[in-house]
């Protein structure tokens, strides 16, 4: 069967369905590894990551992990060790002020049993004076043996650090702007001050009018 002919101007069926010229040159086919190669060129490389830093070995990691949990370690045994130890002065310093306060009650405890005596006693007013006498100067002895002795006020110049001015009295017996008269006593511990004395101070118009 002879292939039909085709008339002039008229285009084959197959350029028709491909809708590819014929007159149209086609490229050769890429030979072996050509177009893979090509195909690779084409893909972008990677870029570096700018500033980056360097890898870490496993056994690097393990190690800093190990003395990360040391470190932590130690800082909880130290923060117990100091909440232990503020808590061991806080006890001590409390048994201590219970020992001294224990100690001081001890010592007026006598005094207060000839208070109670001399409450139930049924002698005259003379010998109830002079058995608080006797008491008054139990309680001094114990306050001596504590170191505390009371505050000068009586013919001593006026000093605001020991003595509290209740007021001033007109006195020509005594100088200036010295204590005239005692109120209540004031005491000292050592040196220092437990309450200051309470006292009236002379005004002498002698030595003010001079």
């Amino acid at each position: 069967m002879e292939p039909e002919e085709v008339a002039a101007g008229q285009e084959p069926e197959m350029s028709k369905a491909t809708g590819i010229d014929p007159a149209t040159e086609l490229p050769a086919p890429a030979k072996g590894g050509e177009a893979a190669s090509a195909t690779e060129s084409a893909r972008p490389e990677p870029a570096e990551s700018a500033g980056a830093g360097e890898s870490v070995s496993v056994a690097d990691y393990e190690q800093l992990k190990a003395e990360r949990d040391q470190l932590l370690d130690r800082l909880a045994r130290l923060q117990a060790e100091f909440v232990n130890a503020r808590k061991r002065a806080e006890r001590e310093r409390a048994e201590f002020r219970d020992y001294a306060t224990a100690a001081v009650v001890e010592k007026f405890l006598p005094v207060l049993d000839n208070f109670e005596l001399a409450l139930k006693s049924d002698g005259t007013a003379h010998q109830l004076r002079s058995g608080v006498s006797l008491i008054v100067k139990q309680m001094e002895e114990i306050l001596r043996q504590m170191q505390v002795t009371p505050v000068a006020a009586a013919g001593e110049a006026f000093d605001p650090r020991f003595h509290e001015a209740l007021g001033s009295v007109e006195r020509e017996d005594v100088p200036d702007q010295h204590v005239a008269e005692e109120v209540r006593r004031g005491y000292r511990l050592r040196d220092r001050l437990l309450r200051p004395a309470l006292v009236r101070v002379a005004h002498n118009p002698k030595q003010v009018n001079e």
